[in-house]
């Protein structure tokens, strides 16, 4: 009995090692890796031919996951698996290219109905105490050397060469709409005026749920639904900002307040996707291409990871499996 007991606890000792070293590696679990695998594996397999066999799609996406969570170059890439640089650059160009095609519909889809919007306005509500809020809005400023030609196009105000990242995310720390690929010396303000995501908030199309009046609120003007921004954003009645300057009153200071914790969910996304990927800790050693492409795959790795079984659960029904199979 007792060497069964020490078997049982061996195992889950191995388990929870071997995961978190594959959590660490690829920055998901194994049965997330297989998942993930399958969808994109198809996109991704080549053929053997006669003069040498193919890289398989596993090795192949396994890679291109290290490349984002490492931030390594891929020069030392391809000293680690031992493989030319130029196939290591193919293979993340190619797989990057399939995960964004893959998961893009499925995971980084904005809300469609007005349900949707009512869902994510009544976590807001319950988490942050704020009604009628649908989501945070910011720019992220993506990091890259200089491109070739560009002269002050991508140099932003923080004194270092970019891309935008412009998005909405919800309650849960999902990113519902993106906007990718801006020049880093525009201002968030001006690149959401011109995007799609702007117009159509402008327009009507987004699909907002129509506006209401608050609860015991019935003689005062119906509320609608908006988002949050920060300062740079200009008013609009489907965006709210603070109030500008610092000698306010204490009604607009406590208005503020309350809009900041809102808002802050927003940056707390920007802040797990650097830590996960930590290519976006350093300057991207890229061309613009493929600083889109790694943004727009690491965005839809965020949400992909933030839709699954708890960790632990998982964990649990693997050791669970082992332990039946020791009992036999």
């Amino acid at each position: 009995m007792n060497n069964n007991v020490d078997k049982i606890y061996k195992i889950k000792e191995i388990c929870w090692f071997n995961c978190l070293c594959a959590c660490s590696y690829t920055r998901m679990t194994p049965e997330r890796f297989e998942h993930l695998l399958s969808m994109v594996g198809p996109r991704i397999k080549k053929k053997d031919t006669r003069m040498r066999e193919a890289i398989g799609p596993a090795e192949r996406l396994t890679l291109t996951l290290r490349y984002l969570a490492s931030g390594n170059d891929q020069q030392s890439l391809s000293f680690s698996y031992r493989i030319g640089k130029a196939t290591v650059s193919n293979i993340i160009h190619e797989t990057l290219t399939a995960i964004w095609s893959v998961l893009k519909d499925r995971y980084l889809r904005p809300p469609e109905k007005q349900a949707d919007w009512l869902r994510i306005s009544n976590e807001f509500e319950t988490a942050w105490n704020l009604p009628h809020f649908v989501g945070a809005i910011d720019g992220k400023h993506i990091a890259m050397q200089c491109p070739r030609k560009s002269g002050s196009l991508y140099y932003n105000y923080k004194g270092f060469f970019s891309i935008l990242l412009m998005t909405v995310c919800d309650g849960n720390y999902n990113f519902t709409l993106v906007d990718i690929g801006e020049y880093g010396s525009n201002n968030d303000s001006g690149v959401l005026s011109n995007s799609e995501m702007g117009k159509a908030f402008e327009d009507g199309t987004i699909n907002f749920p129509a506006a209401v009046h608050l609860p015991g609120c019935d003689q005062l003007t119906s509320l609608p639904y908006f988002i949050v921004g920060d300062e740079i954003f200009a008013l609009k009645p489907w965006l709210m900002r603070p109030y500008p300057g610092r000698n306010i009153s204490e009604e607009r200071s406590i208005f503020n307040y309350q809009l900041s914790r809102a808002r802050r969910v927003i940056e707390n996304c920007f802040g797990i996707l650097v830590a996960r990927w930590r290519i976006f800790r350093s300057p991207m050693q890229a061309s613009v291409e493929t600083v889109v492409k790694i943004t727009q795959a690491a965005g839809c790795l965020h949400n992909y990871l933030h839709n699954y079984l708890p960790y632990i659960a998982q964990q649990d029904l693997s050791i669970a499996l082992l332990v039946q199979v020791i009992s036999y």
